[in-house]
């Protein structure tokens, strides 16, 4: 076990970085840049960088099983297929009604299914809007919203079984995350209490499950990725050398490596000076589990 957390990629830098995925077929990191309206891919063999421009801003992917990535991106669902030149086809899965102005999707994950789950937002946090969904894209399209009342979603990860949800509001009027019963047939059952992170240093943003079945998530605005077990108990905190880690994620070849990726302020300071945007990787000690790919049939 390690609480060392380092520069992935020394002098690179995102806007808003999120969404870490470890592509096993690949040996590769994908991730997004949303205002920089830019999909990433890093090669873990020769540390190989490659970035593509989006039409829209790029919030969160997932592996796609027919190739390429489902991502959430402002005016709805995507397949991406990033090629080595440089271009990138993008194929609209499902539009959405955003039920107010300046809205986009923000965090998203495949649940053990293979179903893809993904939240929106209103991009203006200081309006304080509760207006985001949690949907579900399955064989069967997109879903009604099976989670209203958000402001800003976050924090999607599955337990080890497929039973259960976690989901966050990392929203400063919010801060909570919750577990919700995720059922065979996609259904959710309703919101308990996991986390009240008001009592807890930093913002609940994303998160990722380990194979012991505990919960990590970023802690925005305090530097900090928690690690909670699954009755909710507070286990350990890693420092990242940043303010804003946004999203973690595990990966690697053995998946033994834990990937966060982080936000730069618009008025940094200290470390965030040299260092917000970065991406940073850890060896917890711990294992994570294989992103399941999207299925669409």
């Amino acid at each position: 076990m390690s609480d060392a957390v380092e520069l992935l990629l020394p002098g690179h830098r995102d806007q808003v970085g999120e969404s870490p995925l470890w592509s096993p077929a690949e040996q590769a990191l994908y991730w997004v840049d949303i205002e920089g309206r830019a999909l990433r891919r890093l090669r873990w063999a020769d540390r190989q960088l490659t970035s593509w421009a989006t039409p829209e801003r790029l919030a969160c992917i997932a592996l796609h099983a027919d190739g390429g990535l489902i991502a959430g991106m402002d005016t709805g669902l995507f397949h991406l297929r990033p090629a080595d030149d440089g271009t990138l086809a993008c194929t609209l899965v499902s539009a959405v009604q955003h039920p107010e102005e300046g809205m986009r999707f923000n965090d998203g994950r495949c649940d053990r299914q293979g179903r893809f789950w993904a939240g929106t937002m209103v991009r203006d946090m200081a309006l304080a809007r509760p207006a985001g969904r949690l949907y579900r894209q399955d064989a069967r399209g997109l879903s009604v919203p099976q989670v209203e009342g958000l402001v800003t979603q976050n924090g999607l990860a599955f337990s080890p079984d497929g039973a259960t949800m976690y989901l966050s509001d990392s929203h400063p009027s919010v801060q909570k995350v919750w577990t919700l019963d995720l059922h065979d047939d996609g259904s959710l059952g309703p919101r308990r209490l996991f986390v009240d992170m008001r009592e807890l240093p930093g913002r609940p943003d994303g998160g990722a499950i380990d194979a012991d079945g505990c919960y990590w998530i970023c802690g925005n605005d305090a530097g900090l990725v928690h690690r909670f077990t699954p009755d909710g108990v507070l286990d350990r905190s890693l420092a990242v050398p940043v303010s804003k880690p946004s999203m973690c994620s595990f990966g690697g070849p053995d998946l033994d490596l834990l990937f966060i990726t982080s936000i730069r302020p618009g008025q940094p300071q200290g470390d965030d000076i040299a260092h917000g945007g970065a991406v940073f990787v850890a060896r917890p000690g711990v294992r994570g589990l294989a992103e399941a790919p999207y299925r669409a049939a």
